[in-house]
């Protein structure tokens, strides 16, 4: 088994972050592995907020529920489309920065941001952009832990073949 397939499968949400800043270096391999996320067509209809200020990290963790990673983290990520813009590439993108911070020894948690006019207010953002998500990022705390919310469904309860139920 390969280490990239390994880490795919071992990727987890850590929510307890090291009291400390991400060092540029870290911080620059993640965005450039963002940048280089496939999309439809290579449109790349996504921007990067790269919120590193921890007031502005409370007033974007302010505007979703189940946000006390992003306020414990040193870094947040918001992943901000353009307007008309499916959310499958941002997810791409998603995945793509927490398999590459966790390469490099950082922990990420995904966050839902559920008031998108609130976030685009507190981003700046242009009209019609939209910031629905955010990722936690720090170095992992010496206790942290995966969620609590791990383990996978049965094979068998995802995967159909030829049709839904078969």
């Amino acid at each position: 088994m390969s280490e990239t397939y390994r880490n795919i499968l071992g990727l987890r949400a850590i929510r307890n972050y090291q009291e400390r800043p991400i060092r540029q270096e870290d911080l620059d391999r993640v965005l450039e592995a963002a940048r280089w996320t496939g999309s439809s067509k290579n449109l790349q209809k996504w921007a990067v907020v790269v919120v590193r200020n921890p007031e502005q990290i409370t007033r974007l963790a302010d505007c979703g529920t189940f946000t006390t990673p992003l306020r414990a983290a040193a870094v947040a990520l918001a992943l901000v489309q353009e307007p008309n813009t499916r959310e499958f590439d941002t997810g791409r993108m998603a995945q793509n920065i927490m398999l590459a911070a966790d390469a490099l020894g950082m922990s990420t948690c995904p966050i839902t941001l559920q008031r998108t006019e609130d976030t685009a207010a507190v981003l700046g953002l242009p009209p019609g952009w939209v910031c629905r998500y955010a990722i936690a990022l720090g170095y992992p705390a010496p206790d942290a832990r995966p969620s609590r919310y791990g383990g996978r469904k049965a094979s068998g309860e995802i995967f159909h073949q030829e049709s839904f139920g078969q």
